[in-house]
C-alpha cells in the first residue's frame, strides 16, 4: 500500500523498531515474555494493592514500577509477545517517555494522511503488523543478561 510506505517514510526518525534496535538492544536487556494475542491489544496499567500490574485482556502481568508497565504497555499494545527489557532500572523511563511519543505522532500522522476512516484502520493495521514484524526480527535477546566484568570478592 503505498500510503503505508509513504506515512513510513515520514515516521523515519520516530520508528519504534529503530529506537528500540539502537536504544534497548545495544545495551544489557533481560527478555521478556507476554502471553497475549499477536495483534492489536488495549493494555490498561492497574494500580493495585499488591503493586503495579499490566492487564491485557483478561491477563495480568507484574510490574515492578510504573516506568516498567508503562515501558511494557507500548510492546502489549503491538502485540509483540517476546521482546527485550533494560536491565538498567534508570534508563527505563527514558525510554517508555519516547516509546510513548513515537506511538503518538505514528496516529498523529495516520489521522493527517489518510482521509477514510476505512482507509486509516486499514493504513494502522499494516504499520502495526510492520512494526511487530521488525521488532521480532530484532529478537528479544538473552533471557538474562551477561555479565563479562570480573568481580573482586574479599574472604
Amino acid at each position: 500500500m503505498k500510503l503505508v510506505d509513504e506515512i513510513r517514510d515520514r515516521l523515519a526518525e520516530f520508528w519504534i523498531a529503530d529506537l528500540y534496535e539502537s536504544k534497548v538492544r545495544s545495551q544489557r536487556t533481560r527478555a521478556y515474555h507476554l502471553d497475549i494475542p499477536v495483534q492489536e491489544n488495549r493494555p490498561e496499567i492497574l494500580h493495585t494493592l499488591l503493586g503495579i500490574e499490566l492487564k491485557v485482556g483478561k491477563r495480568r502481568f507484574a510490574c515492578p514500577d510504573l516506568a516498567t508497565a508503562r515501558y511494557m504497555r507500548v510492546f502489549a499494545r503491538i502485540g509483540c509477545t517476546d521482546f527485550a527489557v533494560p536491565y538498567d532500572i534508570t534508563r527505563i523511563s527514558v525510554i517508555a517517555d519516547e516509546l510513548e511519543t513515537y506511538w503518538q505522532k505514528m496516529f498523529l500522522i495516520i489521522e493527517r494522511e489518510a482521509l477514510d476512516a476505512a482507509v486509516k484502520g486499514r493504513v494502522r493495521s499494516a504499520l502495526i503488523r510492520d512494526l511487530r514484524e521488525k521488532i521480532a526480527g530484532i529478537g528479544p535477546g538473552e533471557t538474562m543478561p551477561a555479565f563479562d566484568r570480573e568481580t573482586r570478592q574479599r574472604y
